[in-house]
């Protein structure tokens, strides 16, 4: 019904029709019509609209509404036209119709207009009587006008009379009229997107419309386009109000039928979804059209039929108890699943459904939360797998759908995932060994609270086998990154042994090893047998990544990158999001190491989407940081480094490992900047945490020659020379010619005596691995040397070299001073071996697309290294092919093979 005082906007036509009958009437000529819609079109408005026009003109009318709790009392709507003459309601008879015989007497004295509203709730015996009235109208001054929600059955199918019926169908507001409403209820022309969004909002129901444009002028506002989206959050509201109306109108069969089709309407035919209603209406016949007739439905011309809105879903579902609601979804995901929906959408129903106590559940629910994690979703993913734990399960299939779940919620609710992983590490039984060990290493690959190692201790007492073997592993690699000596959890649990059999020890060990620098050739063969695990032990993650660590500290960097390639992989296929990050964070440090920040960048971005930094446990968080502070300014993004460098410590349990590298890149930035004094106690800060826990290996971070470099420029010569020499002899203790040639550079760099040849020596010794940043560093210091020292001819290879090797990332601060050195030789930098001049035309996203392709990475891994879809990537190398004039990635992968001087493919 609109507002009191506005004109029935878009219902000119029906009051032209309804303004003849009454005019005709005064003319002595009978009528009959009908005006039928959805609720809320209006009808109710015509009628009364109409029996004011002939009261004004001086006409009887007799009014009456039917009802559904009067539609089985005999001559209900009769009792109510004829008033006090009207014979008492009760049983139907088969005599004469009473009062009808009076009715038309009287007529003939005074013209008479009868209206009937809610025709579909007419008891029989009224509609009986309304059907003799019409069989007997000509000649008689009598009209009838009769509104129903949905159509309106009036006339006798078996004796339609000599009387034509004028039926009346109202239609849904169109836009001009929504544009009238608004500029009448809120006073003032609406802007289009504004009435654009009334007319749509409305869904064309001027009852809806009328009132949310009401209220939303009541508020205050404006008919502007910037008020859109308070106008929708009204308009929601109003028309949930008017469905909870609608429903309180309706029959218990219709109002089940409509929770049916609110539940799972859009995946089904109507023909399924009415068998899911509670009670079974008696007769289906009709069943749908009265559905459609309350406009609380919509359809898209097929066999389905679902709510028109879905605040209309949410309030028809609303209205229901919640064990009934919880039943009727249970029963709606098994008929979908025998209707053979998709599992995705049964997996929705089931969300809200009891548990229905079968196999295919669990199933359904399970291949639910794997697509929601490979898109990222894990919201829906935990949903689901939550819910899946709500079925019956054994508890094998109990603790593993436990593990998914809180894989699931790291990324959103890591304490969470602790208790649930802490959890599982108390269940007893022979039987979840395997589940206990995947909890200790999946809450590890987090962190790791202190709920969880406190779990992981109390787990070992009744472990047995390679069960204990794993979690003694575990327990002392998490300890690796700790500084806690008071620990009373150290005590209870068993040393590492030396020569471990388990190779989850082996691994644990080799890191252990590495970080010490003790036994070079011990710790590379630990390493590689943490690999030769079976069963469940050889699918643990951590102690697989601390192996692949061992190895960066080794100087086998090209191996450890395969096989942290292979470990990643496991990583996203078993959707654990923290080891995932972890393993990027790794890889991103092993490509800073072998002097390409362009892949370290792409590493850390990754890492990023795998799980956000403000989700990182703190004993994880700090190197996290310190890699993209490293990454960045080895990039030649100073900005950006020093930004990060001045991000609040992570937590204040950071004082462990992960606090040195974090000391230890905020000091390479110091450096950076110019700052010898802040870089010297940062980076001597962060020997004091690594010697506290015992890890004197300079190949893990080599802060004593950057350290001793700062104190040199400080003056403190002595002090940089002890720090000089420490380094050297402890990387010669332990034997990687990368870190020898390291301290070697370190020293050159101070020294004021034959400087060009330390230099030398360490580039002799950097060159056993060239695909190093150290190597690279050499190479422009001894430059830089043989230039100050004016020898031009001993510079110039140097010089050529590290062009060849900076060529694919000439945005890196190495390709800057590279550039430097060029130009102080009184030449362009040199360009790469077989580089074609067609290189340059490509764009920066095609050079780095280009040469990813080139290095053997397939298409999904430069889009997630890139953070670009798939699509994107095959049109950056589709241009790079055309601009190269080649054909395909064979001829890319040896073009960059070329250009990087490799003669081997390094793919």
């Amino acid at each position: 019904m609109p507002p009191f005082g506005l004109p029935l906007l878009g219902r000119e036509h029906e009051q032209e029709v309804l303004t003849r009958a009454v005019t005709g009437l005064s003319e002595h000529r009978p009528a009959v019509v009908t005006v039928s819609g959805a609720a809320g079109f209006g009808q109710h408005a015509l009628l009364r609209w109409a029996a004011q026009l002939a009261e004004e003109r001086g006409l009887r009318v007799l009014r009456a509404r039917a009802t559904s709790g009067e539609s089985e009392l005999a001559y209900a709507a009769v009792a109510q036209l004829l008033g006090p003459d009207a014979p008492p309601a009760g049983p139907g008879r088969d005599g004469p119709l009473p009062g009808l015989a009076e009715l038309l007497r009287t007529a003939r004295d005074r013209p008479t207009l009868l209206t009937v509203t809610d025709l579909q709730w007419l008891d029989p015996d009224s509609l009986r009587w309304l059907r003799a009235l019409i069989r007997r109208l000509p000649g008689a001054p009598v009209a009838v006008l009769a509104g129903a929600t949905g159509p309106a059955r009036l006339a006798d199918p078996d004796a339609p009379g000599p009387l034509p019926v004028t039926r009346l169908a109202l239609p849904p507001l169109g836009p001009a009229q929504a544009a009238a409403a608004v500029a009448l209820v809120c006073g003032d022309r609406g802007q289009e997107r504004f009435t654009a969004a009334a007319a749509e909002a409305g869904a064309g129901n001027p009852a809806v419309l009328h009132e949310a444009l009401r209220r939303f002028a009541d508020a205050g506002h404006r008919p502007l386009d910037a008020r859109v989206p308070q106008l929708r959050a009204i308009t929601a509201a109003v028309t949930a109000e008017h469905t909870t109306r609608v429903l309180r109108g309706l029959p218990p069969e219709a109002v089940a039928a409509l929770r049916a089709v609110a539940v799972c309407g859009h995946l089904l035919d109507f023909s399924l979804v009415r068998t899911l209603a509670r009670p079974r209406p008696e007769h289906d016949a009709g069943l749908r059209e009265a559905l459609e007739a309350t406009g609380l439905t919509a359809s898209d011309g097929g066999a389905a039929l679902r709510p028109a809105a879905p605040e209309i879903r949410t309030r028809v579902l609303e209205e229901m108890p919640a064990d009934e609601r919880a039943d009727l979804y249970a029963r709606a995901a098994e008929l979908a699943h025998r209707a053979g929906a998709g599992d995705a959408d049964i997996a929705e129903l089931l969300l809200a459904a009891r548990p229905v106590g079968a196999p295919w559940a669990v199933h359904v629910l399970r291949g639910a939360a794997a697509e929601a994690l490979r898109a990222d979703d894990h919201g829906r993913a935990v949903a689901a797998l939550a819910r899946a734990l709500e079925e019956p399960l054994d508890r094998v299939r109990r603790a593993r759908l436990s593990l998914r779940l809180a894989a699931a919620e790291v990324p959103a609710a890591p304490e969470a995932a602790d208790r649930r992983f802490a959890h599982i590490l108390r269940s007893p039984g022979a039987e979840l060994a395997g589940a206990r060990t995947r909890a200790a290493d999946l809450a590890l690959a987090r962190g790791g609270g202190d709920a969880v190692r406190r779990a992981l201790a109390d787990a070992l007492p009744t472990a047995r086998g390679s069960e204990h073997d794993v979690l003694v592993a575990l327990f002392w690699l998490a300890e690796l990154g700790r500084q806690d000596d008071t620990d009373l959890l150290l005590h209870e649990v068993p040393a590492l042994p030396r020569h471990p059999a388990s190779p989850a020890q082996a691994g644990v060990r080799a890191w252990q090893q590495a970080l010490r620098g003790e036994d070079l050739l011990a710790t590379r063969a630990l390493a590689r047998g943490a690999f030769d695990g079976r069963g469940d032990e050889g699918a643990l993650l951590l102690p697989r990544l601390a192996a692949c660590r061992a190895l960066c500290l080794t100087g086998d960097l090209e191996e450890a990158a395969l096989r942290l390639d292979a470990l990643l992989a496991e990583a996203r296929r078993d959707h654990a999001p923290a080891a995932a990050a972890l393993l990027l964070t790794a890889r991103g440090d092993l490509n800073l190491r072998r002097g390409r920040p362009d892949l370290a960048e792409g590493d850390v971005a990754a890492a990023e989407r795998a799980l956000p930094q403000v989700h990182w446990h703190p004993l994880y968080a700090p190197y996290a940081l310190a890699v993209r502070i490293l990454v960045a300014l080895e990039s030649g993004d100073r900005r950006r480094a020093e930004a990060l460098a001045a991000l609040p410590d992570p937590d204040a349990s950071w004082n462990g490992m992960a606090g040195a590298h974090l000391l230890f890149a905020r000091g390479l930035v110091a450096i950076a900047d110019g700052s010898p004094g802040e870089a010297a106690d940062l980076l001597l800060a962060a020997g004091r945490r690594l010697l506290r826990l015992q890890y004197a290996n300079p190949a893990l971070i080599p802060w004593r020659s950057l350290a001793a470099r700062a104190c040199h420029a400080l003056g403190r010569d002595q002090e940089a020379q002890r720090l000089g020499h420490e380094e050297l002899s402890l990387a010669r203790h332990w034997g990687v010619p990368s870190a020898i040639g390291w301290a070697e550079l370190g020293l050159g760099r101070m020294a004021r005596e034959g400087r060009t040849a330390r230099l030398r020596e360490a580039v002799r010794t950097l060159r056993a691995v060239p695909a190093t940043v150290a190597y690279t560093g050499a190479l422009i210091e001894l430059a830089t040397a043989e230039l100050d020292e004016g020898r031009r001819q001993a510079a110039a290879p140097l010089v050529a070299e590290l062009s060849r090797l900076v060529a694919s990332q000439p945005g890196s601060r190495t390709a800057a001073r590279t550039r430097a050195l060029a130009e102080r030789l009184g030449r362009p930098d040199a360009p790469s071996r077989g580089r074609p001049a067609a290189w340059t035309a490509l764009s920066d996203a095609e050079r780095r697309t280009a040469t990813l392709a080139g290095r053997g990475h397939g298409n999904r891994d430069i889009a997630d290294l890139l953070s670009v879809t798939t699509r994107t990537v095959e049109l950056r190398l589709s241009a790079a092919y055309r601009k190269l004039r080649i054909s395909g990635r064979a001829e890319l992968r040896a073009l960059v093979r070329t250009m990087e001087g490799y003669d081997t493919d390094v793919a």
